[in-house]
């Protein structure tokens, strides 16, 4: 769900949480949107031997959920101001069913408006996998 009114973050305020599984195809279509082709990304066999237990979701993919977490979040009036770093610290792989979730970490008042730090996080059924930070100017 959208917000559609003025976004006030508050510390320590919660995301709402976004689930989505990872399947094969929704790889190949997020490989080929983006044109990321490496074959770990679609190929179980090639991901094995790169350490994975099967294909796994790339930079992009990842990414671009962390960004529409925020987006829906805070709404069509709040401006990205920097995403990252990201830390990939497990494989996301086929089969997973990945929940991303959030916290406002700062808010600062700043002449565009007011600032906010997020922690951002990605989790499957083997724990944390991915963080990200990301900083928001809402008007």
């Amino acid at each position: 769900m959208t917000n559609s009114g003025p976004l006030v973050p508050v510390v320590g305020e919660h995301l709402p949480e976004i689930s989505i599984p990872i399947t094969l195809q929704r790889l190949v279509m997020e490989a080929g949107a983006n044109r990321d082709f490496s074959l770990m990304h679609h190929d179980g066999s090639i991901a094995r031997t790169a350490g994975a237990s099967d294909a796994f979701a790339n930079t992009f993919f990842l990414m671009g959920m962390f960004e529409r977490q925020v987006r829906d979040w805070a709404g069509p009036r709040a401006r990205l101001k920097k995403m990252g770093p990201m830390k990939m610290l497990n494989f996301n792989v086929v089969g997973d069913t990945l929940i991303f979730k959030g916290k406002v970490a700062a808010v600062e008042t700043s002449d565009q408006g007011l600032m906010s730090t997020l922690e951002l996080w990605c989790e499957s059924e083997r724990g944390q996998t991915t963080t990200c930070m990301v900083e928001l100017i809402s008007p």
